[in-house]
């Protein structure tokens, strides 16, 4: 019998990060590397990539930064030929680069809708296509792992591209995942609920930021630790029957019809 340790190691594994610079993706490039991964954090904020290198560094970890543009198919493809020369080919890849903008969908512009899903859909795609040609040209498994969103599962306000670019990313996890299967290459996604990040925690101190937290089950945000074990899952072998998944980490919001 394997331990639990074991099971969840991916000491040695090559992991890539996208929109690494800040919020959730800065914190699944800590996370990885404090589980003994070598991470490639990629995004288009170099600066506070240094930082971040530099900080894993000195926690006895292992990161080197990337300068990745992901709706940029040429950027996409210098970090991936820069990543590999490196470290290796990922066998550990995290899309977790997006961006989104509120407004109602009356007021929604033509540039809006094309740059949301430039980021959190062709950016994923690409990525994903991207690490799984490098894997099947070295002959090696991989794990591929999408950040999509609650909100590709139900509906928010004043959302209209991030909502339906989310959507999209669950169904492009499905079908990637059928593909790729037999390159032994799986690919799943996280979809978070309500997560505090440096961006948001503002708003969730106001009157609708609380009114928005009442509506949650376990009655709080989550913490970007909060989603550590099912990133951990599917980025290791504790992991290995699963391919085409979406693990939701939402505390409760989902099954709250309210």
């Amino acid at each position: 019998m394997r331990t639990a340790a074991e099971i969840f190691d991916v000491r040695g594994q090559v992991a890539l990060v996208t929109g690494a610079s800040s919020g959730l993706g800065e914190h699944f490039a800590r996370t990885l590397a404090a589980a003994g991964a070598h991470v490639i954090a990629g995004a288009r904020r170099t600066e506070r990539l240094q930082n971040l290198v530099a900080e894993i560094g000195a926690a006895g970890g292992r990161a080197h930064a990337l300068a990745l543009d992901v709706s940029d198919a040429a950027s996409v493809g210098r970090a991936f030929d820069e990543a590999i020369a490196l470290a290796g080919v990922p066998g550990i890849v995290v899309n977790n680069a997006g961006i989104a903008i509120t407004k109602p969908a009356l007021q929604v512009t033509e540039e809006d809708w094309r740059k949301v899903t430039a980021t959190n859909l062709d950016g994923v795609w690409r990525v994903a296509t991207r690490a799984a040609q490098a894997l099947v040209a070295a002959g090696r498994p991989g794990t591929i792992i999408n950040i999509a969103s609650v909100l590709g599962l139900r509906q928010g306000n004043n959302l209209v591209a991030y909502n339906t670019s989310k959507a999209a990313v669950v169904q492009l996890t499905k079908t990637l995942a059928l593909e790729w299967a037999r390159h032994q290459i799986r690919v799943n996604a996280i979809a978070p609920g309500y997560v505090e990040t440096e961006i948001n925690q503002g708003f969730f101190a106001t009157e609708a930021g609380q009114s928005m937290v009442k509506r949650v089950p376990q009655r709080r945000i989550g913490l970007a630790s909060d989603l550590d074990g099912a990133l951990l899952l599917l980025a290791s072998e504790a992991g290995r029957y699963m391919t085409g998944s979406i693990v939701v980490v939402d505390g409760g919001h989902l099954v709250n019809s309210l």
